[in-house]
């Protein structure tokens, strides 16, 4: 199953100014390139739901409290600016 590219995360990879598509790398969801198209890092775990699934299918209050305990859990990593990480974290959640 290929994961479809939310309108949410298409808004945040254009303040992110690099460009999303769906991952060629198995267990992944989505793929990141810079402006001139270099791959920068694949990210998402296939199978995994992330904000905006959350959103559509439990409701954004849900949501919310499933973004928070993602941002606790993932803290080591979601502001190593360049990082996979970082990435999954503005651009999923």
């Amino acid at each position: 199953m290929t994961y479809e590219i939310t309108s949410y995360t298409k808004q945040k990879a254009k303040d992110l100014n690099v460009n999303v598509k769906p991952s060629s790398k198995k267990g992944k969801k989505l793929d990141v390139f810079d402006k001139a198209g270099k791959k920068i890092a694949s990210i998402g775990a296939a199978g995994m739901m992330d904000y905006p699934s959350y959103i559509k299918e439990k409701g954004l209050e849900y949501a919310q409290e499933r973004r928070r305990l993602y941002k606790i859990r993932h803290k080591k990593d979601i502001n190593v600016v360049g990082s996979p990480g970082f990435y999954s974290g503005r651009l999923l959640w």
